[in-house]
């Protein structure tokens, strides 16, 4: 009697599985565009609104301003909120607000319900999508490769700028702003399913560990219990006691002073009073957000290699000197000089965020997302303000010249207050 033997199972070829932080990155990135389909709004819908309701500018800035403001405010609070019940329930509650703000504009008949639509509500939903969102992800799912992870988040929003800014003002020469409106309400919308299906809470969740990690070293982090605005607040209070909190407070608001603030918020009309067409100018601001890409990237890379007090340094000064020169570069076309301040403002749009981040993780440990999360706050105070009081000086002075000035003065100071954070850390705050 013979036996069979059985055929040799060579062993199956192994595969290199991609680590789930990088579809819990992509799905965020996604969540980041819809939002950032508001945040080209603003500028396209500040001259149909006037021309409409004939409110002025500078009331229309104000709803704005208070948008601005609400989106820093909401952050630490977001992301406190984040810990207790979860980045899925947050960010869907936060797209939701935004669609419903956007679009129940439609609706509108007096200048108050702007204010609570686009301010309110629209700030608080796009407040829960800030960057301290980036921070929470990054931190959760990352090790290695921080600094250009949020870089490219961070980018999300430019690329939300570049896909809906010049659509959004073709749509509004076309037809209507309440088109406008309409779709930024069905884009927020939009995002939801993906991020309830896909938008993974922490690596433990997985059976897995962050990207980078040691899978000896890490311990599954709990989730949060207590108050989240108690957290946030105690954070807050533990912060303010040190000269790094206040310096990265300080230089960040002026950071969205001469961005969201101003740029992002009066670049349009203020291309338009010197007889640009709204679409040439939209444009424009789209290529910004083309360079902002890469330029943010860049500074996630660079900020994984070099001194992030010195690149913020340099981020700000080359940024004020930019902005110095702007006044003098519009004109009724687009020309060669206007091209090139397009590129090298874009290039620095936001890349302030990964060098700042990178210094609050190094000063704050394990409250670095809330604590950036204040420090952002600080920075829509700051692009609140100068929306509204840029707004104040087209009004008043029948030009923005004496806006893009004073907003290059104030990136200078902030290249100094950059400096003079201190390169040394204290121990790391516990959760």
């Amino acid at each position: 009697m013979t036996s069979e033997l059985a055929p040799e199972r060579r062993p199956e070829p192994t595969t290199r599985r991609v680590h789930p932080a990088w579809p819990v990155a992509a799905v965020a990135f996604l969540a980041l565009v819809g939002a950032a389909a508001f945040r080209a709004a603003p500028s396209i819908l500040i001259d149909p609104l006037h021309e409409d309701f004939g409110w002025s500018r500078a009331a229309i800035s104000s709803a704005v301003s208070v948008n601005l403001v609400l989106y820093g405010l909401t952050a630490p609070f977001a992301a406190a909120l984040m810990e207790r019940f979860g980045l899925r329930r947050v960010v869907s509650a936060a797209l939701l607000l935004v669609a419903a703000g956007s679009g129940l504009t439609v609706l509108m008949t007096a200048q108050w319900q702007l204010v609570l639509l686009w301010g309110v509500l629209v700030g608080l939903g796009t407040g829960s999508m800030a960057l301290a969102f980036v921070a929470t992800v990054v931190d959760r799912w990352f090790v290695a490769r921080r600094g250009l992870v949020t870089g490219v988040l961070t980018a999300g929003g430019a690329a939300g700028q570049l896909v809906f800014l010049p659509v959004l003002a073709a749509i509004s020469e076309r037809h209507s702003w309440q088109t406008v409106a309409l779709t930024v309400s069905f884009a927020a919308l939009a995002v939801v399913p993906p991020v309830l299906l896909f938008l993974r809470e922490r690596p433990a969740d997985l059976g897995t560990v962050p990207y980078g990690a040691d899978p000896d070293a890490v311990a599954p982090e709990p989730a949060a219990s207590g108050s989240a605005v108690g957290r946030a607040l105690t954070v807050l209070a533990s912060a303010a006691r040190t000269r790094v909190f206040w310096l990265l407070a300080g230089t960040f608001a002026i950071c969205g002073a001469s961005t969201n603030g101003l740029v992002g918020t009066h670049f349009v009309p203020a291309a338009h009073d010197h007889g640009m067409p709204t679409t040439a100018a939209a444009s424009l601001l789209a290529v910004i957000g083309i360079f902002d890409v890469v330029g943010t990237i860049a500074s996630g890379w660079f900020t994984d290699r070099y001194d992030s007090r010195r690149l913020l340094g340099a981020y700000y000064l080359l940024r004020g000197i930019s902005l110095i020169f702007l006044p003098i570069l519009f004109a009724d076309t687009v020309h060669p000089p206007m091209i090139a301040f397009v590129i090298f403002y874009g290039l620095d749009w936001v890349a302030t965020v990964p060098p700042t981040v990178a210094l609050c993780r190094r000063h704050f440990g394990a409250d670095a997302p809330i604590v950036f999360g204040w420090v952002l706050a600080s920075h829509q105070i700051g692009a609140g303000l100068v929306a509204f009081l840029a707004g104040l000086v087209r009004d008043r002075l029948g030009g923005y010249d004496a806006a893009f000035y004073v907003a290059g003065g104030l990136c200078a100071v902030a290249a100094v207050m950059s400096l003079a954070i201190a390169g040394r850390t204290r121990e790391p705050a516990t959760a």
